[in-house]
């Protein structure tokens, strides 16, 4: 029997992974510019107007990836347990993604291009940057509130944060100056770093 009217939510979303996963690839092989929307459509097996209507264009779409990978560490973040606890728990995970080869692809994909398209770069920063800072500040601010945070603005701790995190490795894996890093290696890097943030933040 032919199947009319509009799939069920599982269906939708297993078509909308096929079309983020058709994507990324594609991304990673050709770059942004020279990555036609009809290539993206036929290869996904989607429609143009379907890739349009859920995500308003080639930017959008990119942006989609990059909350896709987000949401593989913001929802890490919990209130259920120690603060060193959880900031360890959100660190490891957030590390663990954004030095896997392929995201460190897509970023030198949008280092490279953002100027051309100025869109790529708002779609960057709204989807994983700046959704995951205003994660950290209202964390740290409700810990602020229940006094295991000095007083101090929220954004910013959350900007250093990530800021000690990340370091300057980063920089070397993505210049390709590093291997990716394995799990032990990613616990260490962790646990120094957000030990020492607290040091720098936790109340005399």
């Amino acid at each position: 029997m032919i199947k009319c009217g509009r799939p069920c939510k599982g269906d939708e979303q297993q078509s909308r992974d096929r079309l983020l996963d058709a994507a990324l690839q594609l991304f990673l092989e050709n770059g942004y510019g020279n990555l036609s929307m009809e290539t993206i459509a036929r290869d996904a097996r989607v429609s143009l107007r379907t890739i349009y209507s859920q995500f308003g264009g080639k930017a959008g779409l990119f942006g989609a990836l990059i909350r896709r990978c987000s949401d593989q560490f913001i929802g890490s973040l919990s209130d259920d347990c120690e603060l060193e606890e959880a900031l360890t728990i959100f660190a490891r995970q957030f590390l663990f993604r954004i030095t896997r080869p392929d995201v460190l692809r897509m970023r030198a994909i949008l280092i490279g291009e953002s100027p051309r398209f100025p869109d790529l770069a708002t779609q960057f920063y709204e989807q994983g940057p700046r959704r995951t800072l205003g994660l950290l500040a209202q964390f740290f601010m409700r810990q602020q509130q229940a006094g295991r945070i000095i007083d101090m603005d929220p954004y910013f701790l959350a900007d250093q944060f990530i800021s000690a995190v990340r370091g300057e490795r980063l920089q070397r894996l993505q210049l390709g100056l590093e291997p990716t890093p394995d799990e032990a290696e990613i616990e260490s890097w962790v646990r120094q770093s957000v030990g020492l943030f607290l040091q720098g933040c936790q109340p005399s």
